[in-house]
Parts: C-alpha cells; sequence; structure tokens
C-alpha cells in the first residue's frame, strides 16, 4: 500500500513536471456557492479514505503521530476580537498532537504522501471543559467541499501502476487545478518544530462589544522555517521526524505563536481551498510551549479525538467544514480498534 501511494503521487508531480460574526458585516465577504448541505454523509468521506489508504484499524487520516503536553499563554491583543475563555487570563495547560497524513500507521516520515504535516491542540478549559484546534501544513485544502474531497479519495484509491491512462486522478485534477496546486507545492520539514500550520476552515470571534470578525488560525514556529529538499528528504530515515521532535522537546521546550488572520471584504469565507492574501491583518493570540512527552501508549492515542467545531463562547464556526470534519474524525476514531503505538528511538 506505501509503495502503491507514494507511485501515485510521484506520478502525479511528473504530470505537473501531484492532494457570525455581526450578521451585518457578513454581506460584503464573498461566500461561494458551496453547497451547505453536502450529498454523501462523514461516513462515506471516511469510507473513500479507507479506500485511497487501506483498512488498517485506526485514524483514516493521519494515523501515524506523537503527542505532548505543555501550555498556552494568551496575548493581551487577542481578547480585542474575542471573549473566548483560553485567549484571556493566565493560560492554559494543553495537548499536542503531532502526525504524518495519510491513514497508513507505518508510513515512513521521508514518503511524499507524508505531507501535509498535521498539528492538532486541546487547550483545557475551567470546569472540565475543552476547545481544539486542527491544523495543517499548508495554508489552504484540495477542494472547497466534502463532496469534493471524497471524489478525490476515490480518484486516488483508483490510480494505481495499473490503471489505465488518463487515470481517475488525472481527470479529477484536470478539473480541480486548488487540489493539482495542493499536491504539488507541499512542503517537507526538517522537523515538525520547523514549518508553519494553517488551521483548517474559518472561523467567527466575537469580542465583549458583540463585534465580529471572520478569522483563520496560523501557527508559526520559533526556531522559523527549516525545509528539506527531495534529495534530502530521501536520505532521511522512515522516523526522522517522530525521533527528531522527542530529542528535541528532551532538550528544551519548543514554541509557536498562534495568530489569527484577520479576512478583509472579498476574502472566501467559506471555501477553504483558497488562502487569503498574505497582506491580510493578523492579531497575535498567544504562545504555545510545547514541554514534554506523553507515556503515547495505543490506548492514548485512540482516545485523544480532536473536534474542529468543539469551541467555546466567543468563537463560532463560519463554514461547514469543521462541523462535517469533526463528525467524520469521531466516526474514524470508533472505528479504530487497533491503533497502532507510534514509532519510538
Amino acid at each position: 500500500m506505501r509503495a502503491l501511494l507514494s507511485f501515485i503521487v510521484s506520478t502525479a508531480l511528473f504530470g505537473l513536471s501531484l492532494l457570525a460574526g455581526v450578521a451585518a458585516a457578513a454581506e460584503p465577504f464573498n461566500r461561494s456557492p458551496q453547497p451547505d448541505d453536502p450529498i454523501h454523509t462523514p461516513a462515506e468521506v471516511v469510507e473513500s479514505m479507507h479506500s485511497a489508504f487501506g483498512y488498517n484499524h485506526c485514524r483514516a487520516v493521519y494515523a501515524k503521530g506523537v503527542i505532548f503536553q505543555g501550555a498556552f499563554t494568551p496575548d493581551s491583543h487577542a481578547k480585542e476580537i474575542t471573549k473566548a475563555t483560553h485567549l484571556q487570563g493566565p493560560g492554559s495547560k494543553i495537548t499536542v498532537r503531532f502526525s504524518d497524513f495519510s491513514g497508513v500507521p507505518s508510513i515512513p516520515d521521508n514518503d511524499p504522501m507524508a505531507n501535509p504535516r498535521g498539528m492538532a491542540i486541546r487547550f483545557e478549559l475551567p470546569g472540565g471543559e475543552s476547545t481544539d484546534l486542527v491544523a495543517h501544513s499548508f495554508n489552504g485544502f484540495p477542494v472547497s467541499n466534502t463532496d469534493d474531497l471524497r471524489e478525490l479519495m476515490l480518484a486516488l484509491a483508483a490510480s494505481g501502476p495499473c490503471a489505465a491512462t488518463p487515470t481517475a486522478l488525472d481527470r479529477f485534477l484536470e478539473f480541480h487545478p486548488t487540489a493539482r496546486a495542493f499536491l504539488a507545492a507541499q512542503k517537507t520539514p526538517a522537523s515538525f518544530a520547523t514549518i508553519s500550520y494553517y488551521g483548517v476552515g474559518s472561523f467567527t470571534f466575537i469580542n465583549a462589544k458583540g463585534e465580529g470578525h471572520y478569522v483563520r488560525y496560523q501557527l508559526v514556529p520559533e526556531a522559523g522555517e527549516q525545509l528539506l529538499t527531495d534529495e534530502k528528504r530521501e536520505k532521511q530515515s522512515a522516523n526522522y521526524l517522530m525521533e527528531e521532535i522527542r530529542a528535541r522537546v528532551a532538550a528544551a521546550p519548543i514554541g509557536f505563536a498562534l495568530y489569527a488572520q484577520i479576512a478583509e471584504h472579498g476574502d472566501r469565507i467559506n471555501d477553504p481551498s483558497i488562502a487569503w492574501p498574505d497582506n491580510r491583518k493578523r492579531v497575535l493570540l498567544g504562545r504555545l510551549e510545547i514541554k514534554r512527552l506523553t507515556a503515547n501508549t495505543a490506548e492514548e492515542d485512540r482516545t485523544l479525538v480532536f473536534n474542529p467545531s468543539n469551541v467555546p463562547t466567543g468563537i463560532k464556526t463560519a463554514d461547514m467544514l469543521s462541523s462535517f470534519y469533526s463528525k467524520a474524525f469521531r466516526l474514524s476514531a470508533e472505528e479504530a480498534r487497533d491503533v497502532a503505538p507510534v514509532a519510538r528511538n
């Protein structure tokens, strides 16, 4: 299966030369004609992921990962745009999971199919509550809606080395240029700690005055971006990222700055495949400090399910992707009866 996935990605890459706020404020934004009610259910999307990556009794995507604990300290500017509890006050404890893309728990870290990398964060709130943030290392998403995501997964599954050309993936990419760009523009990090991550989907931040802003999350590494060329990637070990991040955090905590990118008039709110321009204002929400490795047992990994629509007062989902993805993640976790433990040194 791993060799098949690598073949699909490398072949597609060759072909390129390939993967409410305030109601009054909503009107000037570009809300694309994406359907609010997708044709296909979360279960059907999860099934399509299994078709692409195999039935591995684990998460349907981002199966291989490593878990840490740390702390989040909010910045004073955060309260200007939201009243969310974890973005005020002294700070909160966090759980962070870094991961490789695909639903293959044994995928090598240096496999092109392991991109984009994932970073998911759980913030502990007063009273035993929590809120989650899900991000990946690409500013955007391969498709604009979940029905197209299912079609992409099915196209991957049908485009093995024995498939006639043009393959199902070739035909899909011909009519989905954002997916073609997504698959072609991936970056391979030297470390999970040296690449930026971008929240999947849009949210509405509401402050104490009732003012609303559309935002997307960005996570910027304090160590700066350090990437690998294809030549250097091929020379890395199958678990180089998992081993490196363990050693790095054991030596010293690592940090990320969490930002909210603010949408302006004309930006697409409910189309995750379109990145907002880099010149949009960013508000520093705070600093994440990742301090220590958890036990990383199979049971811990199986029960740690991040829910993008698990948001507190002061934050609302602004597109359908977060709520749909939350259902898919939960369904995928319920199916994961035998999650493989992450690689160890």
